[in-house]
């Protein structure tokens, strides 16, 4: 008996100057990997195998030299799904965002149409069950993404929120967020990357991601030393670098007042955040 074996990955990054290298190490490691699940009873489906080049927009995107598997071709793929985000070939994650709204507005279509059978606390709870879970699901990816996008997101959690309240469409969104005491799509996205910064402060976030921030250590005492600063990340590009998990913690744990970076307790944090991040809304 053989079992299949998912989301197994291999990745490289190179120029058009170096595929005549890279290209045949993937290759090669694409056999291995084969030859190793054949004897260890797994079975890969090259059916189900999906090659993706990301390019920037901004550049000329060059035609991929034949990558070969089991001898079937690969061909480059637009988009491809990764653990639950579709990564485009460009990473503008349009179709990621799209996939949201789409399940998004189905669950608020099968939801509102037994509304009136609820009270405002099963509502609630329906909505963060079959759509907020999915607007919070990997969001930390969507940060410095275009306002074209996190508004269908916000459009989204706009008639999300007016569902639970059972309000009018045309009334103003932003009290019945606050009272609901949900934070708006950017916002969330913003609590949910600097509770990283915080776990990764406090050893509690995975190695890799630890060692991608460094706290800023001055040659010589400065006030700064005291307010627990990040040392920032510089970036070429400002599409693509800013989005990056290197440059944007640091920008944003930077911002945050002493006494919230100072907290001891996650709880305690997640807490001093939220009120915090509602009140520069206001």
């Amino acid at each position: 008996m053989q079992y299949n074996a998912d989301d197994t990955q291999i990745y490289t990054t190179g120029n058009q100057d170096v595929w005549p290298v890279i290209i045949p190490k993937l290759e090669e490691c694409l056999h291995e990997i084969a030859d190793w699940s054949s004897k260890n009873d797994l079975s890969i489906n090259e059916g189900k195998t999906e090659l993706l080049h990301i390019c920037s927009r901004f550049r000329t995107r060059s035609l991929l030299p034949t990558v070969t598997f089991n001898k079937s071709i690969l061909q480059p793929a637009r988009c491809a799904r990764n653990l639950g985000v579709i990564f485009d070939n460009q990473l503008t994650l349009k179709d990621h965002v799209n996939s949201i709204c789409r399940a998004s507005s189905f669950g608020l279509y099968k939801i509102g149409s037994i509304r009136r059978y609820l009270n405002q606390s099963t509502t609630e709870k329906l909505v963060h069950a079959f759509v907020m879970s999915r607007i919070d699901n990997c969001n930390s990816l969507l940060h410095g993404l275009s306002d074209l996008l996190t508004g269908k997101l916000q459009r989204i959690q706009n008639s999300a929120a007016r569902l639970v309240a059972r309000t009018r469409t045309y009334e103003s969104v932003s009290p019945i967020l606050h009272t609901l005491h949900w934070l708006p799509v950017k916002d969330r996205i913003i609590f949910k990357l600097l509770i990283t910064a915080y776990k990764c402060q406090h050893q509690l976030a995975p190695h890799y991601l630890q060692n991608l921030i460094k706290e800023y250590q001055p040659s010589r005492p400065l006030r700064s030393s005291s307010r627990h600063l990040l040392t920032p990340f510089t970036v070429v590009t400002k599409s693509y670098g800013q989005r990056s998990f290197q440059y944007s913690i640091p920008h944003l744990w930077n911002q945050l007042p002493t006494n919230i970076k100072e907290c001891l307790s996650l709880d305690q944090f997640k807490s001093l955040l939220k009120s915090h991040l509602f009140v520069v809304l206001c």
